[in-house]
């Protein structure tokens, strides 16, 4: 007999599609329940989700097999360590992107979209918890059409975001499609869609073409939902011109959901032997990744609008993950870079979208950096978490940034791989670059002959609240980490994929 916590995982994603029906139908009869019936259901979500953790950290992995049947027949649920953890952080991200979306959404969207809206939202975040704890590929991937389609349609909501849903629609469709062939070509020569009977039936068949060209399709697919250079072309317009805050879901929670879900088919489904066994994949993977972040530091210097150069920055920052991904064979760390920068970018760049939706929501014109002249003065604790997150990217010590780049160093030294070292560098001084440019001209004087202090005209604490939060977490955290205060997580995802061992 299960115990409650090990039903969480199957509530945490049936509680979110039923709320997402109790919204279109209570919205109807009052549209201001609308957000709050959103909050009150992601923070249950979230409570169940750091249970979840906890059990799997103390007791163990969660089985739960949907409707009794035993795998690979039927569709089960398994939650380990990684998973735990992404879900905790897409759950908590949620949480904040919906508390800060009440006044923004009224400010951006017409009140006949706001139903619609914390419907879709709702789905967006069921899709993202299924996606996270199936143990099934099948379902992971019907998981992952839930989560894309409720993202193109938030995306599409606001006006200017038609062309850019349009364009994620199509871009998406093709991932979603090379994934679906992927699974299509493991079954034909398996038979089973269960991910762990799949890691057992692989081995002997990794020399078949039918199985490597599988991972191409997974690669290119999830490549495309993961926004990872060079399939990232839907995502700078889609960042910039969706509502705030659902650049904030889709930036922050959505792309650590997409790269769990290729860390989860990399080392799940195919695990560390077939990486060790083709040893150019993981060339091939840090090379890409080191292009994508010289691209995504180069263009986000370019930019004027900032929701555009947030956008490029994490094209660079899928980039250092997935550098961490492809040098975890050759070094005694393993996926702990990786691991930590899941957290660590989530957390930053949710914060500086959050920002950046309160820059728009002051004056629909600061799109543009070159308009943010005096804005220091005028949001002061807004500016102040700017500036303090905008450091921690920048890697200064204590902040997240700083600990995800240390680590990241530590395993390109182990492995020794200094090229990519050098990439690292040169990349954070691109990011100092693009930050410190915004902040000099936020506190910039509006006119030469202008003496007087402005009035202050920040954003409604519902807002502000967030914002601060997110901020001071992003330096908190990574304190945490330079602490080195025991961390179970990291330990069990680098044993449960027999990584930190070099061979």
């Amino acid at each position: 007999m299960l115990s409650p916590v090990e039903q969480f995982p199957v509530l945490v994603v049936a509680i979110s599609l039923l709320s997402a029906f109790t919204i279109l139908i209570v919205g109807g009869l009052n549209k201001k329940s609308c957000c709050f019936i959103s909050i009150a259901t992601i923070l249950v979500q979230l409570v169940m989700s750091f249970y979840i953790l906890d059990h799997v950290l103390t007791v163990g992995t969660i089985h739960y097999w949907l409707g009794g049947w035993a795998p690979p027949w039927g569709i089960e649920y398994v939650v380990d360590a990684l998973n735990a953890y992404v879900l905790v952080i897409l759950l908590f991200l949620s949480l904040i992107s919906a508390i800060y979306s009440k006044r923004s959404i009224e400010h951006e969207l017409p009140s006949h979209k706001i139903i619609p809206f914390y419907t879709l939202f709702q789905l967006l975040v069921a899709g993202m918890c299924g996606v996270t704890v199936t143990g099934d590929i099948f379902n992971m991937y019907v998981f992952i059409e839930i989560m894309s389609i409720a993202a193109y349609a938030l995306i599409a909501s606001n006006k200017i975001g038609l062309k850019a849903g349009f364009t994620y629609l199509v871009m998406g469709s093709i991932g979603a499609c090379f994934f679906l062939l992927g699974i299509g070509f493991l079954y034909s020569v398996t038979g089973s869609l269960n991910m762990h009977d799949l890691s057992l039936l692989l081995p002997p068949l990794y020399g078949n073409r039918v199985v490597q060209a599988a991972f191409v399709f997974f690669l290119a697919g999830l490549g495309i939902k993961m926004a990872f250079f060079p399939l990232h072309t839907w995502q700078p317009d889609a960042y910039a011109y969706a509502p705030s805050a659902v650049s904030v879901i889709i930036s922050a929670a959505m792309s650590t959901v997409s790269i769990y879900a290729f860390l989860r088919v990399l080392f799940s489904v195919y695990t560390t032997q077939f990486i060790l066994i083709y040893a150019p994949l993981a060339t091939a993977i840090s090379w890409l990744a080191a292009i994508a972040i010289i691209f995504g530091a180069v263009y986000a210097l370019a930019q004027y609008d900032l929701k555009r150069m947030l956008a490029y920055s994490s094209v660079m920052h899928v980039g250092y993950t997935m550098l961490a991904v492809g040098v975890c064979t050759s070094t005694t760390l393993g996926l702990t870079p990786a691991v930590m920068h899941l957290l660590n970018h989530a957390l930053m760049k949710g914060c500086l979208f959050l920002i950046a939706g309160a820059y728009i929501y002051k004056k629909a014109e600061l799109w543009d950096i070159r308009e943010f002249r005096g804005l220091g003065r005028k949001m002061p604790y807004t500016s102040a978490a700017f500036i303090f997150t905008a450091l921690a990217m920048c890697e200064i010590p204590p902040g997240a940034g700083f600990v995800s780049i240390l680590y990241l160093l530590f395993a390109f030294l182990d492995a020794g791989q200094f090229i990519f070292a050098a990439v690292i560098f040169f990349s954070i001084l691109l990011t100092v670059f693009y930050f410190f440019h915004v902040i000099e001209i936020m506190y910039g004087r509006v006119g030469v002959e202008e003496e007087k202090e402005p009035e202050i005209d920040e954003i409604p604490l519902s807002m502000l609240i967030p914002v601060l939060l997110l901020a001071a977490l992003s330096w908190i955290v990574g304190a945490i980490w330079l602490m080195e205060i025991p961390f179970p997580i990291l330990d069990a995802v680098n044993s449960m994929f027999g990584l930190g061992v070099v061979p």
